[in-house]
């Protein structure tokens, strides 16, 4: 396995280019472009710039899907990102948009593509990959496009700055766009796309890359929200948007999103899946897998949660695909999930799991925790002592008891271990073992709100997913940077499982559970058939697609997914809509602290307008023949 150096492919440099300096080495208008193209070092430049539109997945003002779901809540509702649950975005105000951003990425990307060929002395298999390199982002960039705004505006040229509003096109109907982002990937993977970069030039495009996100967008394209506007199955949860969508026509009454099921959008998401899955495999990609884990660390002790708390934050995870290679600013993930640290202020204990996320995880038999027959389930909200001390030790809620291997691993609880380098007199820590201390939630406790207004977990859990065990305390909260997965090889396998439930059949659905298995197996829980022999459950359809689904919530906790995949599945209103729930962490004891409140925090979501983002009022005011997004 090759290694991957975290901004080995000097996305900090690109980074830089978007400030003061950028116009001196990359002219994009007006300037003259010969500067940009007049050596190799000026073109590797410029393809560097191409990559700096990449919204950062883990940017709390840059990333629309970064916290914005119902798997947390957190004590930052202050913060940008915090808009999108309670539905603070509109055409006047998008918040966060994608939109004019990824229109200048594209017309960059071409302008790169009419000019590497002049660039003297540079090899022409240079000026090949450049090319595929510049056409992947061409193609990521509408699919960004796509997934945020449904039918999209066509970009297939660079377009002179003096064309006319009337001349200029219009957005396409969302099927013929899916087409045409897909065409264009697998132009860019004709074009010469590599297998694998080399060390120096990792997070730039592959072609396992442009297979699994062409792929990810044919999902969805298959999946409710954009072929028919509504189940093709009984759902009494999910929205009906069949009939408002039959309505969304462009000026020239063209309709833009169709309001009729296609059953052969799933064959071709799942066969574009399982082609992104072989490239992947034949490009040495796999599943992280015990003993993959560096010697070094020391927690969680279990192999099984060591490996699922590292196959996210291991730079050298051999499972991603495509990864964001950027630093971690200040206030993303890891200082957001830690203890509060009082001593120095450099965490800010406040990325809370919600209820309703700490009950998605299975049991130990891997199960829901309302179908295992050997689950307490009707005491699951009472509290009693901890007797297996491997997780912690003192009083906790028996909903923490009896879990997966992936709850403890990415989610800590009331009397937990939190794995981190801790302080000598932190609660918990051994003479011999600085490497995890016990937190408390309790209004007094060391993770508690105290007298504080933030900084403090509402929900009374608190998140260790994406949170390296190497993260110190006592250095004043030293994140330990790492690659930042935009897809890996879990995310293929239950893209391919969900494609062959929703076709059906009897064949389909054992390749599902192969597929399933294979992350359940490294999620250390028996496989499908074993879990629900156990409950005597007959797994036809509708029962797979329910178990596929809860495995992807689980599976992609905070990988930005959910805010999608709630969306494609019409299920909206059910869970953005309604205020998560968490224990109460206003109370000083147990008596007080285990009981379920609801967090008084706002959540809203408007059904049908908040299933597409917005288009900025200034682009459909500047283009009246640029239709806005139904119900905005």
């Amino acid at each position: 396995m090759k290694l991957k150096y975290i901004i080995s492919f000097a996305l900090l440099f690109v980074l830089s280019l978007t400030g003061c300096g950028y116009l001196d080495i990359v002219p994009t208008e007006s300037a003259n472009e010969q500067d940009a193209f007049k050596d190799r070092e000026a073109a590797r430049r410029y393809l560097y710039s191409c990559y700096s539109y990449l919204p950062n997945p883990r940017h709390q003002t840059e990333s629309i899907d970064f916290f914005t779901a119902d798997e947390v809540v957190t004590a930052f509702e202050h913060e940008t990102f915090a808009n999108f649950p309670k539905g603070n975005y509109t055409p006047s105000n998008p918040v966060i948009s994608y939109w004019n951003t990824l229109f200048q990425g594209i017309r960059q990307c071409y302008l790169l593509l009419n000019n590497i060929d002049s660039v003297p002395m540079m090899d022409d298999s240079d000026k090949q990959e450049y090319k595929a390199e510049a056409t992947f982002l061409i193609a990521y960039y509408h699919y960004l496009l796509v997934k945020c705004y449904g039918p999209t505006i066509i970009v297939d040229r660079v377009y002179p700055l003096d064309t006319p509003i009337d001349e200029y096109p219009i957005r396409s109907p969302y099927d013929e766009c899916v087409s045409w982002v897909a065409d264009k990937f697998d132009e860019a993977v004709a074009l010469g796309l590599p297998n694998e970069q080399e060390e120096t030039s990792y997070g730039r495009a592959t072609r396992p890359a442009a297979l699994a996100i062409k792929s990810r967008m044919l999902l969805y394209a298959a999946s409710p929200l954009f072929n028919g506007g509504k189940t093709a199955y009984p759902d009494s949860d999910a929205d009906d948007l069949s009939g408002f969508y039959a309505n969304f026509k462009d000026v020239d009454g063209v309709q833009l999103m169709s309001s009729t099921y296609d059953a052969s959008k799933w064959q071709k998401a799942a066969d574009a899946t399982l082609d992104a899955i072989n490239a992947s495999l034949d490009a040495g990609i796999r599943l992280y897998q015990l003993g993959d884990t560096p010697s070094s660390i020391s927690e969680p002790s279990d192999p099984t949660e060591k490996t699922l708390r590292m196959t996210f934050v291991d730079r050298y995870s051999a499972e991603i695909i495509w990864a964001e290679t950027r630093h971690e600013n200040h206030y993303s993930i890891q200082r957001k999930s830690t203890p509060y640290n009082e001593k120095n202020g450099g965490s800010f204990n406040g990325l809370s799991p919600t209820l309703n996320m700490v009950q998605s995880f299975y049991t130990k038999n891997g199960l829901p925790i309302e179908e295992d027959p050997e689950y307490d389930y009707g005491n699951a909200f009472n509290y009693s002592e901890q007797t297996d001390f491997s997780h912690g030790v003192g009083t906790t809620l028996n909903l923490n008891k009896d879990r997966e291997p992936r709850f403890y691993a990415w989610v800590a609880y009331h009397n937990s271990y939190y794995e981190l380098y801790a302080y000598a007199d932190d609660e918990g820590v051994t003479e011999d073992n600085r490497n995890k201390m016990l937190v408390g939630f309790r209004k007094n406790d060391n993770c508690g709100i105290q007298s504080r207004t933030r900084a403090y977990p509402p929900s009374g859990y608190l998140n260790k997913k994406g949170v390296h065990p190497s993260f110190s305390r006592a250095t004043g909260g030293s994140v330990i940077n790492y690659p930042w997965p935009i897809i890996r090889l879990s995310e293929l396998y239950l893209n391919y499982a969900e494609a062959l439930i929703e076709l059906g059949g009897g064949s389909n659905l054992t390749t599902a559970k192969e597929y399933i298995d294979q992350v359940r197996e490294r999620a250390g829980i028996p496989t499908v058939d074993e879990a629900w022999a156990q409950t005597g459950a007959v797994l036809d359809q509708d029962k797979m697609r329910k178990i596929v689904r809860q495995e992807r919530t689980i599976e992609f906790y905070l990988e930005n997914q959910r805010f999608w995949d709630v969306r494609r599945w019409l299920l909206g209103t059910k869970y953005f809509n309604t205020k998560a729930k968490g224990l109460d962490y206003s109370q000083a004891t147990d008596a007080g602290f285990f009981n379920v409140v609801e967090v008084n925090f706002t959540r809203s979501f408007r059904s049908p307008q908040h299933y597409l983002m917005p288009i900025p009022i200034g682009d459909t005011q500047k283009n009246p023949r640029i239709a806005q997004n139904p119900g905005y």
